[in-house]
């Protein structure tokens, strides 16, 4: 069909030339040329704009495609920007946001610290995603994961031949991480040789490949992390002093979940959509009943725990919105604040175990002992304890 303005262009036009821009059986537009001196195109004429209509169709598509990926790079990287600032807006972390805005700013080495589950990664990630090195790879390692000579191999690369089944060169992945950031996880399992060597790099700016002979210098910034106290580590002589003053040039602590309890709504209402999202499920939203247990749990797992919580509850629940049948065991023990209601199972149920349990330890004076009475191992009636938060009673009647 001829377009009514394509009829206007060539109205009272001696010769109208039309070739399609095409690529892959997909018309991407239109070339179209018109002469008003006869004797208009011939064949020539035609091979030529059709050779060019398809270095423009190449040309058009990439184009789009450009488009298009740093169309997608803008949403990745406000989708990442969106999972920071749900990492948690209460006074604590909303410090830690001051802090991570003026370390990045610059390649100082940064030491993140705090328990297990809190997103130190996630941190160190946030650190790199708004410093000069952004457009250059984020590597992180996890130095408890493997042996110390795993390690070495992961960290500074080899040779080939350095060792049995080493049969081609590899790059290390301070090496792969060149311009960008090296994140370091549990830093404080290092070995001492591999201490040493992180040293180097760090006072050098370069490093040796296993089984190699020649330095490479390199460009990385070092972040790392740590669930231990390194200054005991350091008085133990289990990890270097001059090591740990090179890593701690600022230090940043991840406070607990159960210290920023304001968070804990943002946070699982942020998981609840992700999840419930993923697994196909429209979920309304969390009932008030396992609200109040959410909110009133310790997270000894900090936000990892809340994280599997939430996914756990989305997996395995069949309401329209998460109750307290849907959560683990562990949060229903600690008990919730009365909601007024005449009746709650689940707090029967904690009574009942807390009188079963003190009842057994009077009884037999011994944990153990106690476990056999109630047809349980010691090691979950331990667990249970600990959960019902009950341990301090039971000290004195054992």
């Amino acid at each position: 069909e001829v377009d009514e303005r394509v009829a206007v262009l060539t109205r009272d036009m001696p010769a109208t030339l039309c070739v399609p821009i095409a690529r892959r059986d997909r018309v991407l537009g239109a070339m179209y040329l018109r002469s008003a001196r006869p004797p208009g195109f011939d064949d020539e004429d035609l091979e030529l704009v059709a050779a060019i209509a398809g270095v423009a169709a190449t040309a058009i598509e990439n184009a789009r495609r450009v488009a298009a990926l740093e169309k997608e790079a803008e949403r990745l990287k406000s989708a990442l920007a969106v999972e920071h600032t749900l990492v948690g807006r209460s006074e604590k972390m909303a410090r830690i946001g001051e802090v991570i805005a003026k370390v990045a700013r610059s390649d100082v080495t940064v030491l993140i610290t705090g328990e297990t589950g809190t997103g130190k990664e996630l941190l160190a990630k946030a650190i790199h995603a708004n410093s000069a090195r952004a457009k250059h790879p984020f590597v992180a390692i996890n130095c408890a994961a493997l042996t110390e000579a795993l390690l070495e191999s992961e960290l500074f690369g080899h040779e080939r031949g350095a060792f049995t089944n080493a049969l081609a060169l590899k790059k290390g992945k301070l090496e792969i991480a060149n311009g960008g950031t090296v994140f370091l996880d549990e830093v404080g399992e290092l070995a001492p040789a591999l201490q040493s060597k992180l040293l180097r790099v760090l006072q050098e700016h370069e490093i040796e490949r296993v089984g190699g002979t020649r330095t490479i210098p390199i460009d990385v910034r070092v972040l790392s992390a740590t669930n231990r106290v390194l200054t005991e580590e350091v008085a133990a002589r289990r990890f270097r002093g001059d090591l740990y003053h090179r890593l701690n040039v600022v230090n940043i602590e991840m406070p607990p979940l159960r210290e920023r309890r304001d968070d804990i709504p943002r946070l699982a209402t942020h998981f609840l959509q992700r999840f419930a999202s993923k697994a196909g499920r429209p979920v309304d939203g969390i009932s008030d009943a396992a609200w109040r247990y959410l909110k009133q749990y310790d997270w000894p797992g900090n936000v990892r725990e809340l994280q599997n919580t939430i996914e756990r509850a989305v997996v395995l629940g069949s309401s329209a919105e998460i109750v307290p049948d849907d959560l683990p065991e562990a949060l229903l023990d600690r008990g919730s604040p009365s909601a007024g209601a005449a009746l709650d199972l689940h707090g029967a149920v904690r009574d009942t175990k807390i009188r079963a349990i003190h009842e057994a330890v009077r009884q037999t004076r011994n944990y153990v002992e106690a476990a056999h009475l109630l047809g349980v191992h010691p090691n979950y009636l331990h667990r249970l304890i600990r959960n019902l938060g009950i341990k301090t009673q039971l000290e004195h009647e054992c």
